[in-house]
């Protein structure tokens, strides 16, 4: 097989996640570089894969990886939940499984030219590079309430509101080098990551509107008419992690009635399937010793029965 530039994180816990899947398809919302897509494809002689992504440089390489599997792969360029609730609405009979990885890619966080990174000598940070809203526009644009914002809700940045008059005092910035050394100082020491991470990440996530995206595929999954599905998603923070619990919590509950009701009048039906995971998967040990990245990773999965 093509050398892969990336390692797909929780590779083994994916395809135990989708072995129920005996045919049909499964779309791959965030295929990046094939990753998860090949070893599903590999471990799954009978099923076929929809791969969406946003980014060229990826869908130029997974093109190529994939090729070998010929007419069971499709690739669809584009915003995921858009283009999955057109493949759920195309093909609603034959989809059997959906897995997202959210998040950036290892490929395009250590590319300095996509601005993703700490180090990186731009500051874009658009997984697709023909979107209008850019981390240099986020950054030398926002008003410093807004800032505070996203860094508070985005990136759990504790001192949100002296990070935000920094970046407004200091702007305008041409790097994320040169924003990250700006703030360094200000950011607490001693994590296993680096201080700036989290901002970058708060500004990441405003740029891709990736909160948003999640929950319009959990909304497209949601309103479907698939009767039998496999759903799971990989996140690497807090923030992403519980929008998908809360959300397969409220899948798995019969009882939609006001806490406060005295006794159930809804029927006690409304549960459109189960959670898998009670608890997120993540990394075995070997894993994390191999890809440090892996670290932060969580698997949920949810069966749909209707």
């Amino acid at each position: 097989m093509q050398e892969t530039p990336h390692i797909p994180v929780l590779y083994r816990e994916v395809i135990e996640a989708f072995a129920p899947c005996k045919e049909g398809i499964v779309i791959d919302c965030t295929m990046g570089y094939g990753g998860h897509s090949s070893l599903l494809l590999e471990n799954n002689p009978a099923l076929s894969l929809i791969g969406i992504d946003q980014d060229p440089a990826a869908i130029e390489f997974s093109s190529r990886r994939l090729g070998v599997f010929g007419e069971r792969v499709q690739i669809r360029r584009g915003r995921f939940s858009q283009v999955a609730a057109e493949v759920i609405a195309e093909k609603t009979e034959q989809i059997c499984g959906i897995l997202a990885d959210i998040g950036v890619s290892s490929l395009q966080l250590d590319q300095r030219d996509r601005g993703f990174s700490y180090e990186s000598d731009t500051l874009d940070m658009r997984m697709n590079p023909d979107a209008p809203l850019s981390a240099a526009e986020v950054v030398n644009t926002y008003s410093q309430s807004d800032l505070e914002r996203i860094l508070r809700e985005y990136g759990e940045v504790t001192n949100a509101r002296r990070v935000a008059e920094t970046i407004v005092q200091r702007r305008p910035f041409a790097s994320a080098k040169e924003l990250s050394d700006a703030i360094f100082h200000l950011m607490p020491k001693g994590k296993k990551i680096h201080p700036s991470t989290l901002v970058m990440q708060a500004i990441r996530i405003e740029v891709n509107d990736e909160l948003g995206e999640l929950e319009r595929l959990l909304d497209a999954i949601e309103r479907s008419p698939i009767r039998y599905l496999r759903v799971a998603i990989i996140t690497f923070h807090s923030l992403e992690d519980r929008i998908v619990k809360n959300r397969f919590a409220k899948w798995a509950k019969n009882c939609i009635c006001p806490d406060e009701a005295m006794r159930c009048t809804c029927g006690n039906n409304h549960a459109i399937g189960k959670v898998i995971t009670k608890k997120p998967l993540t990394a075995r040990e070997d894993e994390l010793r191999a890809n440090s990245r892996s670290r932060s990773a969580k698997l949920r999965v949810f069966e749909i029965r209707r």
